[in-house]
């Protein structure tokens, strides 16, 4: 019998549960995808319970399709979209749909964070109080509907939602719980003054654990309802970033990490708690014990790329939409596009900042409009790199995922925008397999995650910057930079106009 773990990855529109053994094979793999609803502009929630019947679904089909007995099936680790608010009552029930890390209606409540705290907050947690994070979602709550909040004894962040659903434990892990801008990244504790500061009671934050501690057995109830055994155990897990740095090997100070998912992520590890980038990059607790991580988010990265197939290309294969890129030219024949499409995180943070396509001639084809959004997405990407080498840091490798890892044109732009190499994984499965590495750390497997990592990660391709190209997409990324300061206005003018005919 072949002994594996499950890295359960809970993203934003599906989750994926992968199968590895003892030596790092995926052995098998399921998915499934659930709604997102929107039921005003700016709004993002979901149905917990849909995370529950989907991960149940694709665990099912493990054991009949894929043909895993629940025996082999010894551990079970988490990665889950951050920053997500589930309320539950004193009987452990939702409250609410789930609040997303993409819902963006908390901006009075940022504004009273920091009207109240200023600086003191970033000092506590390193971070501001952005839209997407899970402090000003629960101060939404609380002022707009104050019935659910009196009720609310528990908060939980979505993949601890799903394990507790899975083994009956509350709890939740550093890497998470610094996302939700409650914690004292100093101190390793929930922040009692931030708490005091907002009449939140403590007793709403659930115990926290490291990312590699056992957080119980599955319990009978699931047992029976997925098919697993009560024998299996379960560990912490962590923020989607935090295990997705975690699966692509990222241990050191000169590699980051380029993630493309609905949001897009470049991720830097961290080895001191003292570090603070003033809020303008985030900085959280690693999934990597007494490690830690910044990383700065353009917040529709695939997301743009998939508007615009959904828009002007549905019916086509999405990989011929992206290969189509070649025909056009570095710079997209004179066409750039902002990303803001949902608002943007870093370096700008801006609930109400939108997208542009800018420069449009009559010469212009569908494959630059294309090109124009790879490339726009990857000089978002260069804005964060611009933030860290201001501070001194210098890298040596790009470690790509996701959808940007997909392309090999994609790999190449991002060679060229950034100037470094940029690889890619063997079996690149992102948080999923950092979620599966931690469960093999926590069962004992191995003897901490860098060990794991010599096993389990297989770099792939090589791209080599171009020294042409990099100049030429150095002189378009100044011009890039021009459009945030030059559309702000205009493009606020607009949310607040459709806003008011909204009503």
């Amino acid at each position: 019998m072949t002994e594996c773990v499950l890295g359960v990855d809970l993203g934003t529109s599906s989750v994926k549960v992968t199968a590895v053994s003892r030596t790092g094979e995926i052995i098998a793999q399921e998915g499934m995808d659930f709604p997102l609803q929107q039921p005003q502009p700016g709004y993002a929630e979901q149905d917990p319970e849909d995370w529950v019947s989907a991960t149940t679904v694709s665990i099912v089909r493990l054991i009949l399709k894929d043909k895993l007995t629940p025996d082999q099936i010894v551990g079970i680790s988490y990665s889950g979209q951050m920053h997500g608010l589930v309320l539950l009552d004193s009987n452990n029930e939702v409250l609410r749909p789930a609040m997303l890390w993409n819902d963006t209606r908390s901006t009075q409540q940022r504004q009273e964070i920091m009207a109240k705290m200023g600086s003191r907050f970033i000092e506590i947690t390193h971070n501001k109080p952005l839209e997407g994070f899970t402090l000003p979602k629960l101060l939404w709550v609380k002022e707009n509907q104050p019935q659910i909040f009196q009720q609310a004894k528990t908060m939980l962040l979505p993949k601890d939602y799903l394990r507790f659903r899975m083994t009956g434990q509350l709890a939740i892990d550093y890497s998470d719980a610094t996302g939700t801008v409650m914690f004292d990244v100093d101190k390793q504790q929930w922040s009692k003054e931030i708490l005091d500061a907002f009449d939140i009671p403590e007793k709403i934050c659930p115990p926290l654990v490291r990312s590699i501690d056992e957080t119980g057995n599955i319990n009978e109830w699931y047992a029976e309802y997925s098919g697993l055994s009560t024998h299996t155990k379960t560990f912490g897990g962590g923020a989607d970033n935090a295990c997705g740095a975690v699966g692509a090997g990222i241990d050191g100070p000169t590699k980051v990490l380029s993630s493309i998912g609905t949001s897009g992520v470049i991720l830097k590890y961290e080895p001191q708690k003292e570090t603070n980038y003033d809020g303008v990059i985030q900085y959280e607790d690693h999934a990597i014990p007494n490690a830690y991580y910044s990383m700065g988010v353009t917040l529709a990265a695939g997301f743009s790329l998939s508007w615009f197939k959904k828009t002007f290309a549905e019916n086509e294969d999405f990989t011929a939409v992206v290969d189509s890129a070649a025909k056009s030219t570095v710079g997209a024949n004179g066409l750039l596009f902002a990303p803001y499409i949902v608002g943007e995180r870093a370096p700008y943070a801006d609930a109400d900042i939108r997208g542009s396509f800018i420069g449009i001639d009559g010469i212009h084809q569908r494959h630059d409009f294309v090109r124009a959004v790879l490339e726009g997405i990857i000089f978002s990407f260069r804005d964060i790199l611009d933030l860290y080498e201001a501070k001194g840091n210098q890298f040596e490798t790009v470690i790509s995922i996701g959808g940007g890892a997909k392309s090999p044109l994609w790999q190449q732009i991002q060679a060229n925008i950034f100037n470094v190499k940029v690889v890619s994984l063997q079996n690149e499965q992102g948080p999923g397999l950092g979620a599966a590495m931690l469960a093999a750390v926590g069962l004992g497997w191995y003897h901490d995650i860098s060990e794991c990592a010599k096993t389990f990660i297989q770099f792939k391709d090589v791209f080599l910057p171009e020294p042409d190209n990099v100049e030429k997409y150095r002189q378009l990324h100044q011009i890039y930079r021009k459009i945030y300061p030059s559309t702000k206005e205009i493009t606020h003018e607009l949310v607040d106009f459709r806003r008011d005919n909204q009503r």
